[in-house]
Order: structure tokens, then sequence, then C-alpha cells
């Protein structure tokens, strides 16, 4: 159904159709403003301060990398990488928190970017990006699979009120219910939050890893958590469709990272580089999730570049094309210092483009 619970139309419009409607239109010259942005990730320490099931850090060789600690090191990294036309930079690795002179200096280059964060470790208000504070389950579950106790309440307590973060609830097929109370929580300290689904790592057959039946109750709960919590909640009916499709996001939309994209002509493939705690970067594993399974990738992270590439694709009709904006302006709310979330153009799913009947979710 689309988005006025009408069928979506199939035929191939013109763009001066789609945009004609001055909502639409409003809405385009919004996001496109943000078109010139250009990422690449870096790992900023192989250090963490906690240790989760079915982390993807600690899988493959980047968590032996030896550490680049030399501050002049990372400045001339990131000199040489504006030189490139990175415009963004995403901080991880295995806790960049620890590592809070590096990250500062990475700000003090590239002024657009965001850091992934365990959130137990306040990091300094210095360091104005973006903060995704990741959340996996109550503290019941917190504690099953990542080792720490109240981790949510200490979460909240360093970053109350802080315009930066963003906490980030990863859904694994055992924690779908728990976002309800999560959630609830959360608006009531008046934070922000967002969804991830769990993507599993290269190798692991753990009991966190979905099936089609708990993607189906993760869009279920998704749904209602829009609904329930409008002011606190980042998503939309497209990212439910995109992230909880029984189909990977590969399948649906083909990756444009250089893992799983040979082509080095335009887009991420010639410019993202995931850099490993040593300042070194492989082209042959280089996705924002490194060692996750493709063909289980559904993680927000990389839909944000997957899915906003593209465009074209989803310039069809006007059902799709507002499904596609809702999606861009969720993720630039989630990503982009300053940017505020409008209301979705789309009050119901709308089926990705060129997927046919039997393969729909």
């Amino acid at each position: 159904m689309g988005a006025s619970g009408q069928s979506c139309v199939k035929k191939q419009e013109k763009f001066s159709e789609i945009i004609a409607d001055p909502t639409v239109r409003e809405r385009w010259e919004k996001v496109r403003k943000y078109f010139f942005l250009r990422e690449s990730t870096y790992d900023m320490t192989n250090r963490c301060n906690i240790r989760c099931e079915g982390c993807y850090y600690y899988e493959g060789d980047k968590q032996f990398a030896p550490e680049n600690k030399s501050p002049d090191a990372w400045r001339n990294l990131m000199d040489e990488e504006k030189k490139r036309g990175i415009t963004y930079v995403v901080l991880a690795g295995a806790e960049p928190s620890l590592a809070p002179e590096l990250c500062e200096i990475c700000f003090q280059k590239i002024p657009l970017g965001a850091i992934a964060t365990n959130g137990l470790k306040f990091i300094p208000e210095a360091i104005n990006y973006k903060i995704h504070i990741s959340v996996w389950g109550n503290d019941e579950t917190s504690f099953k699979t990542r080792r720490a106790k109240d981790m949510l309440l200490r979460q909240i307590e360093n970053y109350r009120d802080d315009p930066r973060a963003v906490y980030v609830y990863t859904f694994t097929s055992e924690n779908i219910r728990q976002a309800r109370e999560i959630a609830q929580i959360l608006a009531e300290n008046q934070c922000r939050l967002t969804f991830n689904v769990f993507s599993a790592p290269v190798g692991y057959n753990g009991s966190l890893r979905h099936t089609e039946a708990s993607l189906k109750e993760t869009g279920n709960i998704m749904t209602e958590l829009m609904s329930t919590y409008p002011e606190a909640v980042l998503y939309s009916h497209y990212n439910i469709v995109a992230h909880t499709h029984k189909l990977g996001l590969h399948e649906l939309y083909s990756c444009s990272y250089p893992r799983m994209n040979p082509s080095v002509d335009i887009g991420l493939g010639r410019s993202f580089r995931q850099y490993m705690t040593d300042l070194t970067w492989d082209r042959a594993v280089s996705c924002c999730i490194p060692d996750t399974d493709c063909a289980d990738c559904r993680h927000y992270a990389a839909g944000s570049a997957v899915v906003t590439a593209r465009l074209f694709r989803h310039a069809t009709d006007p059902y799709t094309f507002k499904s596609w904006l809702d999606y861009v302006d969720t993720y630039l709310s989630v990503w982009v210092m300053g940017y505020e979330k409008g209301k979705n153009l789309c009050d119901g799913p709308v089926p990705p483009p060129g997927i046919s009947d039997n393969e729909q979710g």
C-alpha cells in the first residue's frame, strides 16, 4: 500500500511532476543541501571498557592492528582526507571515548561527523559530533550480552540534555519487546532514539541472529513506537521497510561500499575508506561495518548510505519518492548536528522499488 492507502503508482513519472507538490519540493530542497557529505570511517582505538556478544570490532584482523596514538599522524591523515574530498567522519573502533584527544583532532580538522560509543564514558563537549549511544536491551539483557550493569541509567546520566546524543536501540531476536520499556524511559528523559537491526558478524550463529518472524515482529514494534513517541523516535515507515525486510540491504539496493562494490568510478566505491587503528586501510574489506555477514546486513549505518545513494531508483512516482525523502530526512537527523527531522511524508509502508510480490517481506 502507498502512503495515502492507495496502491503505489508503477509508471515512470517525470521528476518535475514528482516534486510539483510544494511539500515534496520543500523536503527535496531541504535534504539536497547535504549531498556534499562524503564519509569515511576511522577506528580510534582497539581498546574497550566492555565486551559484547556479537561485536563487529572483535571479528577479523582489524582488532590486531597496533594503535597509532600520534596526534601529528592523525592531523596529517585528516588533512589528506580533506584533500580527497572527505567531508564527514565516523569515529568508531572498539570504544572511541577512550581516545578523546584523537577524536578532538578529527573534529578540529573535519567538523562534521559522528562517534559510535557505548556511552559509559562522557565525550568532551568540545567534540561537537553526533554521538550514537548503543542500547541493546534492558538492564538484564545488557548484563547478559554486554557484561555491564545499569547501562541505560549510566548512559542517560552522561548524555541527558546533550544535543549531540542519539540513542541507537539495536533489535536482536531476543530483545524485541524490551524496546517498549527502553523507549518509554528515553522519552521520559527527553532523549532521542533511533533503531538498528542486529546484523550478524561473519561466522556468527548465536541466538541474536534474526529470523523472518523476528524481523516482522521488529517492524511491528518499530511502527508502534513511532506512533507512541513521535517526538522522541527518529524513524520512518520506509526505514522499517528497508531494515526489517526478509532480504538484506545488499539484495534490496546493491551495497555501495567498496567491499561489495568493485567500481571506483563514482560514489562510495571511489571515496570511502575504513581506516584501522594503525591508519592503514584495505579496499577489499572496506565497509561501514567491517566483518558483517553482507547477506545479513540490515545495519542502520550501512543503510544511511546505501539507501540514500539510490535516488534515481526511487524517483519513479510520488509515493516511492516521498518514502525515500522520509528515509533521507531521518538519516540526516540522526547523523548531522543541527539538522531537525520533519514530519514523515508517508503514513504507511512503500515497497522497495524493483522487488517482486513474492520477494516482499
